[in-house]
Order: C-alpha cells, then structure tokens, then sequence
C-alpha cells in the first residue's frame, strides 16, 4: 500500500474520527453530566476548537496531497469539492461563529440567561454553529467513506 494512502486515511481517522467523538459522544456527556451548563459549554467549545483546529491541519494536509498526486485534474473530482466545501465550513465556525459567541458570552458577564437579547442573539448563532457542524461531519464521512482522491486495485 502507498504511503500517501496510508496518510491520507490516518488524516481522514483523525479529523473525522475526533469530530464525531467531539460533537456526538464528549459533548453531550458532558452536558448530561455537569450541572453546571456554563462549565459544560465552555469545555464543549474548547473541544470544538481543538478538534476544528486538527480539521483545518487536517484537511491542509490532505489537499496538498491530492494536489500533489493529481494536480489541477483533481478539481474534475466530486472529493474536490467536498473537501474544500468542508474546509470552508470549518473556516466559517472557527473564525467568524466561535469569536462571535465568545463576545456575547463576554458582554454578558458570562450569564447569558440574564441577558435575553444576548441570550436570543447566542442561541442563533449556536444553531447555526450546530448545523454546519452537522454538515461538516457528514462531509467527513462520506470522506472517510470514498477517499479523498480515486483508487483503482493496483494503487491498495
């Protein structure tokens, strides 16, 4: 078996493997767990975060091979575009829905039940958080199910 196979299924079990463990295992364990869902969404968010960060490493890596080993051909590929679409999706909740729920949890003194608006404002932006991690999740598996490039016998 290729080494580039090799990789790109070890970058694929990490990023998709972790993601899902995060989001559908870890999180809501601990907000069946802690009474305190304060302390279970902070905790819940510094997983996301590590686990979106492994995802942009993650996909960089298996980008840069797939370019590498198809070149500008590889953008004819369905793979193509669902792993760049999952790479946006994770750009999209790292940098401009996370930071954006961070200040209303900040502008709320950390009590965003007391602040309905800001309350009402993090709920939205929370779903959408949510959605798109779905999304991603599913993109990752279907991934994970096919590859990220085409493999004919002689390649496994």
């Amino acid at each position: 078996m290729h080494l580039w196979l090799l990789s790109e299924r070890a970058a694929l079990t990490l990023w998709v493997g972790g993601m899902w463990a995060t989001g559908y295992l870890v999180a809501p364990v601990l907000f069946r767990m802690l009474d305190d869902r304060a302390q279970a969404g902070a905790i819940a968010g510094q997983l996301f975060a590590i686990s979106n960060w492994i995802g942009l490493a993650c996909i960089a890596l298996l980008l840069l091979g797939a370019l590498a080993r198809n070149g500008r051909a590889w953008f004819s590929d369905w793979r193509a575009w669902v792993l760049l679409a999952a790479l946006a999706l994770v750009l999209i909740a790292e940098f401009a829905l996370a930071p954006a729920m961070r200040e209303l949890k900040a502008a709320a003194g950390g009590d965003l039940v007391a602040h309905a608006g800001l309350h009402r404002r993090f709920a939205t932006l929370h779903g959408v958080s949510s959605t798109l991690f779905v999304v991603t999740s599913l993109l990752g598996l279907l991934l994970a199910l096919f590859g990220v490039t085409r493999t004919n016998a002689s390649n496994a």
